[in-house]
C-alpha cells in the first residue's frame, strides 16, 4: 500500500476518459450539473460531445440510452446517491431491459458512494446502491479501492458494450495497487493480504481499513485481506478457491448489510458452494443516519472502526 499520494477516483477517471475521446470520435460525455477539476478540459475540448443536462438524472439516462443506441459510447456522470436511485426506473427500462436485446454501452459513474458526502447528511449518503444495482439483469458493477484500478476500468469500460454503473469514493484515496498490469480485471477481486485463518472481505473505501486493521494485528493474527472491486458480474469459482483455506470471513462494507450487498455476495457464494464457512458482517443496520459528523465519527457510531474491526476479529480468532 502507498501512502504517499491521494487522488480523487473521478478525475483521474476524467483524464483517461478524456485522452480516449481524443483517439475515438463515439466517446460522448454527459454530466447531471455536476463538475470536477479535471472535467474543465474534457468539456473545452470537447464542446461537440460534452453536454450538460442540469440536475435532471432521468433525463440524463434517456438521453444516453438514446446516443448508445446510435452505436455511441456514453459516459454519465453524478452524485451517487441521485444517479442510482432518482432514476432507477430508466435505469430499469432504459439499460436494463434494452440491453437485453441491444448493444446499450452506458457508464454510469457515481461519484460519493457509502459517506463520502458524511457531513450532507442521509440525502447524499449512499448505502444502498450496491444491493438495488445488483438486482438489474445486465448491468456491471464496478466498485474500486483506489485511482489506478478507475484509471484501469477506463479501457474496459469503453470496449465492453453494456451498462455499468462504477461506485466512485468522492474523497481522495492513497493508492494501493503498485502495479495492476497481471490483474484481470474480470476476475473481480484480488488477495492483498493472504492470512492463515481470518479474512477480511472489503469493497471500495473500507479496503483502505481492513488493511489498516490486517497491518495492527500482523504481529499477533495473520488476517488476509481480499479487495472485491467487480460486485457484478462475480467469478465465483475463483472467489470461493481464495475464500475456502480460510475458517473466518468478515465482511466490511460501507452500505447496508443482510440487504444485498458485499455481505450477501459472499454469504450466497457460502451456501450455493455447501462451504461451512463462519460469517460475519460489518456495515451498516436498518437505519438512516441523521447524526452530524464526518466519516470516521460516525464509523465509530456504527462499529466499522477499526478498534471495533479488530476487537471483532480478536474475539472470534
Amino acid at each position: 500500500m502507498n501512502e504517499n499520494q491521494s487522488k480523487l477516483m473521478r478525475d483521474c477517471l476524467i483524464e483517461k476518459i478524456c485522452d480516449e475521446m481524443s483517439k475515438n470520435k463515439k466517446i460522448f460525455f454527459l454530466s447531471a450539473d455536476f463538475g470536477a477539476l479535471a472535467l474543465d478540459r474534457l468539456r473545452t475540448k470537447f464542446k461537440d460531445r460534452f453536454i450538460n443536462v442540469g440536475i435532471a438524472e432521468q433525463n440524463l439516462i434517456n438521453i444516453s440510452t438514446g446516443l448508445a443506441m446510435e452505436g455511441f459510447i456514453v459516459f454519465a456522470y453524478g452524485i451517487s446517491a441521485f444517479i442510482s436511485m432518482r432514476c432507477y426506473e430508466q435505469l430499469r427500462i432504459n439499460l436494463s431491459l434494452f440491453s437485453q436485446f441491444r448493444n446499450i454501452n452506458v457508464n454510469l459513474i457515481g461519484v460519493g458512494s457509502g459517506l463520502s458526502y458524511d457531513i450532507s447528511g442521509p440525502s447524499h449518503h449512499c448505502l444502498e446502491d450496491i444491493s438495488i444495482i445488483r438486482t438489474l439483469p445486465n448491468f456491471i458493477l464496478f466498485s474500486p479501492s483506489d485511482y489506478i484500478l478507475t484509471e484501469k476500468f477506463t479501457k474496459f469500460a469503453i470496449s465492453v458494450k453494456k451498462p455499468k454503473y462504477m461506485r466512485l469514493d468522492g474523497k481522495p484515496l492513497p493508492q494501493i495497487y503498485n502495479s495492476i498490469r497481471s490483474i484481470n480485471l474480470e476476475n473481480g477481486f484480488y488477495e492483498l493480504i493472504e492470512g492463515e485463518k481470518v479474512c477480511m472481505v472489503s469493497t471500495g473505501f473500507m479496503t483502505h481499513k481492513a488493511l489498516k486493521v490486517a497491518n495492527k494485528l500482523k504481529n499477533k493474527i495473520s488476517v488476509g485481506v481480499i479487495d472485491v472491486f467487480l460486485l457484478k458480474p462475480i467469478n465465483e469459482d475463483l472467489l470461493l478457491d481464495s475464500l475456502k483455506k480460510y475458517r473466518y470471513i468478515i465482511t466490511i462494507e460501507e452500505a447496508f448489510i443482510n440487504k444485498g450487498g458485499l455481505d450477501s455476495i459472499i454469504s450466497n457464494l457460502l451456501v450455493s458452494k455447501a462451504h461451512n464457512i463462519r460469517l460475519q458482517r460489518i456495515g451498516f443496520n436498518d437505519t438512516h443516519i441523521f447524526t452530524v459528523g464526518n466519516r470516521e465519527y460516525l464509523h465509530r457510531l456504527h462499529g466499522l472502526d477499526e478498534e471495533n474491526i479488530i476487537a471483532v476479529i480478536e474475539e472470534n480468532s
